[in-house]
């Protein structure tokens, strides 16, 4: 809902005396975790967190930083019952394409404690489709926590010493922030944070010891300090996320060991902290627009590029709740989400048909699982159901780019059909290109890839090389697409690719 200026002045007073309120109750920042995404070209979805509920959540904007005369609002002030905060979303409609707007929550407005005032933030909305500017993404895919709850210049018993940052060394967040002025928005196919990590992390000695009792608060100290970790970037760069297995439950597999006893995750995952709900509180992706559903799958148009996010993790069809029995994650605490079996595949194929390649000749799919990989622990890694799903409809209608991770390294692969290499390579090959990087780096570290590489492997960085960086996505126009590795520590460029299309 869009107000005028003149309609806003009511709600000044009560405002005032929420800032009053709040900042009896806390000393940090009444809005947090600001988050963007995108809605059409034509529309921008913000996202906060805030201590209290909030009866009507509004963002006010407008083109120029001290002009924010328009507000949206809506109803969307949600929590659960172990988050210490409420997430609020509004959708901000009628913008104009590819163009800069400003805004800010009325509390950053109008609070006159100093520690909540900040000036207004900028965002950019999307190309439109058809658009043929060239442009650039980031890719980033399992980015956990950075410094005391996370990766940092230590770790706790049993950590491979390679994994651990060099005193000085750059981080993945402060590479991204460091550079946020080169690339349109990030693409982020899964794990967030490591939450479901602090018991590990507490049994190596990392973290102080606490009950499993008082655990909940401990994976929501580590997502709280992702997510304001990320807000640097969140405020000014929109986020397409999808979901990673560290979203489905408080722990990974199900099962943990702590002081020597084993956990079911019906005793550790207090309610709340199962079946990804942090994760579909926190986001609101544009399945609204795109006929998905929720966060898990959706897609969206950019300039020359039809992007598709998928699920890997639940609705895979035909009676598939997780991708196979040992690495899929558990029945009893994620999903389905779709309102049949197959409807993630119906959408999908619905979706990829009705893609006109003269206006978004590219399409690039991401999903949080791959299945073409140099992996020795293949049962819990390599997605085979996905493969299955997936696979024929990405050949049948010419995807161009598969991202995944969940492998925490980077491996560039050849375009493959069915797992023979296309005879063109990279030369316009009729085949989807594959590229996993699960780099990004979280408390546990990189993994390490098989030797001998598969046949298909184009260049790979693992736990050996200890480098941590994300992927680099850059459409020139409507048959040239660069794929480039950046070494979060200095910024340099380890592994540069560029595929030929014909379109």
């Amino acid at each position: 809902m869009m107000r005028s200026l003149a309609q806003l002045k009511a709600l000044v007073v009560p405002l005032l005396a929420l800032c009053a309120q709040v900042s009896a109750k806390h000393d940090t920042m009444v809005n947090s975790q600001i988050r963007l995404a995108y809605v059409g070209d034509t529309a921008m979805r913000v996202s906060w967190s805030a201590f209290d509920k909030v009866d009507r959540p509004v963002v006010f904007y407008g083109k120029t930083p001290s002009a924010l005369v328009y507000a949206a609002s809506s109803d969307e002030s949600v929590t659960y019952n172990t988050s210490s905060v409420y997430a609020n979303h509004v959708t901000i409609e009628g913008l104009e394409p590819d163009t800069v707007y400003y805004y800010s929550l009325p509390q950053h407005l109008i609070c006159d404690n100093e520690a909540h005032a900040q000036p207004p933030f900028s965002f950019r909305t999307s190309r439109s489709p058809g658009d043929m500017t060239p442009y650039s993404v980031a890719v980033v895919i399992d980015m956990g926590t950075m410094g005391h709850n996370g990766l940092t210049t230590s770790a706790g018993q049993g950590v491979n010493p390679n994994n651990i940052l060099r005193p000085g060394e750059q981080n993945t967040i402060q590479s991204l922030d460091a550079v946020k002025d080169d690339y349109e928005f990030i693409f982020y196919p899964g794990d967030f944070a490591y939450a479901d990590d602090w018991l590990d992390e507490e049994s190596e000695g990392f973290l102080p010891n606490t009950t499993i009792q008082e655990g909940y608060e401990v994976y929501q100290s580590i997502n709280n300090d992702f997510y304001d970790e990320m807000t640097k970037i969140s405020t000014v760069k929109p986020w397409m996320v999808g979901a990673g297995n560290h979203e489905a439950s408080c722990i990974p597999d199900g099962v943990e060991t702590y002081n020597g006893i084993s956990y079911n995750a019906s005793l550790i995952c207090q309610p709340g902290l199962t079946n990804f709900t942090g994760y579909r509180n926190h986001w609101r992706m544009p399945s609204d627009v795109s006929g998905g559903q929720g966060n898990f799958w959706y897609s969206f148009d950019n300039g020359m590029v039809h992007w598709i996010m998928l699920d890997t993790e639940t609705d895979l069809g035909d009676g598939f709740i997780g991708p196979d029995q040992t690495g899929g994650v558990e029945k009893d605490i994620a999903g389905p989400f779709g309102p049949y079996a197959n409807a993630q595949l119906d959408w999908l194929k619905k979706d990829l048909a009705s893609v006109d390649r003269t206006i978004t000749p590219w399409i690039i799919v991401g999903g949080h699982r791959p299945w073409y990989l140099s992996y020795a622990n293949q049962s819990t890694t390599i997605c085979w159901d996905c493969k299955d799903v997936f696979e024929p409809l990405f050949l049948e209608y010419a995807v161009d780019l598969y991202l995944s991770g969940h492998a925490h390294f980077y491996q560039r692969s050849a375009p493959l059909n069915n797992s023979v290499i296309d005879p063109r390579e990279l030369d316009n090959p009729t085949s989807p290109w594959y590229i996993t990087n699960g780099a990004a780096g979280h408390y546990d570290g990189l993994s390490e890839g098989t030797n001998p590489p598969a046949p298909y492997e184009r260049f790979r960085l693992d736990e050996r090389d200890a480098t941590y960086g994300w992927s680099k996505l850059t459409f020139h126009n409507r048959t040239h697409l660069t794929h480039q590795f950046v070494a979060s520590g200095n910024g340099s460029i380890l592994d540069t690719a560029t595929l030929y299309k014909e379109h």
